[in-house]
């Protein structure tokens, strides 16, 4: 986590929009959903990016027209973090050679 994002993510505010959001839309992963895929979401990503000059803006921060909700894998996808292995519907790892 960013130092100057510390003090907006524990906050109450956030703490509350990102609950409510997520329940607002059943828990599930909006891109896996997208695609026909149920998962669970596991990380409320702010679609416009928080930055210093955006932190105090609650368009940004806490608008729901920035949130979407997504699982780990989706989430890395976004940042450009690829894991280097998955794990299939039956529970086995696969590495990826990429």
């Amino acid at each position: 986590m960013k130092e100057y994002a510390k003090t907006f993510y524990k906050s109450k505010a956030w703490q509350r929009t990102r609950t409510a959001y997520a329940q607002s839309i059943g828990g599930l992963c909006e891109e896996c959903l997208s695609n026909g895929i149920y998962r669970a979401g596991k990380i409320v990503h702010h679609i416009k990016e928080i930055s210093p000059d955006t932190i105090d803006n609650p368009e940004v921060t806490l608008s729901w027209d920035n949130l979407r909700l997504l699982c780990v894998d989706c989430h890395a996808k976004v940042h450009g973090d690829f894991k280097r292995y998955r794990v299939d519907d039956q529970g086995k790892v696969i590495m990826r050679m990429e």
